[in-house]
């Protein structure tokens, strides 16, 4: 599965580019939480055979907490959720849906290693990654899409196996298998390629600039207050 630190990595770019007005430390902490959530499905997997990837990274969830945001925020006369937290939270709930879905889903989903989106209603992984190009002798290629290909799929992407023939390893869990094992060797990997470490690199320093900012201009309507009060 992709690295931990890159989903958050990802949720921080997300908050940092959809959180608008409503950016603060909470509305930060939301977000990120909600990217790195999905990954909480090793830690399942040592009751839940095959649960890596498979638990919290099925569609099934974030469908029902959209349906559920869009009913609230817009169908419904009545927002619960605008009532209790205003605007921000509103704002805040649906960058952190985009975070599970992207941050925590999309690197492993996209070129990861795999998702079980359909799960547990269909067992398979799926695993997009490829390439498109154009050659001058072969037209358009792209290796994205195996239309036809055999496995345990039924959508158009390759599928490397189910839970049962397919487990992750992950830190909690190496074996990807039922079961605490003690004496299991266990790598927390925090990167894995340089371009998991530019996500890394340039989402740290967005926080960064993103906070500075939010402080000077906390302080500037500070001091225009203070001039009116005056």
């Amino acid at each position: 599965m992709a690295p931990t630190l890159v989903a958050a990595a990802i949720g921080a770019i997300l908050a940092v580019a959809l959180l608008g007005a409503a950016f603060d430390r909470r509305a930060v902490v939301v977000v990120v939480a909600a990217a790195v959530f999905p990954d909480l499905d090793a830690v399942a997997s040592l009751v839940v055979p095959g649960a890596t990837n498979a638990l919290f990274h099925a569609v099934w969830l974030p469908l029902v907490a959209g349906v559920a945001l869009y009913w609230d925020t817009a169908a419904a006369t009545d927002s619960r959720l605008r009532a209790r937290f205003g605007w921000r939270g509103v704002r805040v709930a649906w960058v952190a849906l985009a975070a599970a879905l992207v941050a925590g889903i999309g690197p492993d989903l996209f070129g990861g290693a795999g998702a079980n989106l359909l799960y547990p209603f269909h067992d398979a992984y799926y695993r997009i990654d490829g390439r498109l190009l154009f050659s001058t002798q072969e037209g358009v290629v792209q290796t994205f899409v195996a239309l036809g290909a055999e496995g345990p799929g039924l959508l158009p992407f390759p599928s490397p196996g189910t839970t049962a023939s397919y487990p992750i390893p992950t830190w909690v869990n190496p074996d990807g298998r039922p079961g605490l094992s003690i004496g299991a060797d266990r790598e927390l990997v925090l990167v894995r390629s340089g371009w998991q470490l530019v996500v890394v690199a340039a989402g740290t320093a967005l926080l960064a600039v993103r906070f500075v900012q939010a402080r000077r201009s906390g302080e500037s309507d500070t001091d225009r207050d203070r001039r009116e009060v005056a």
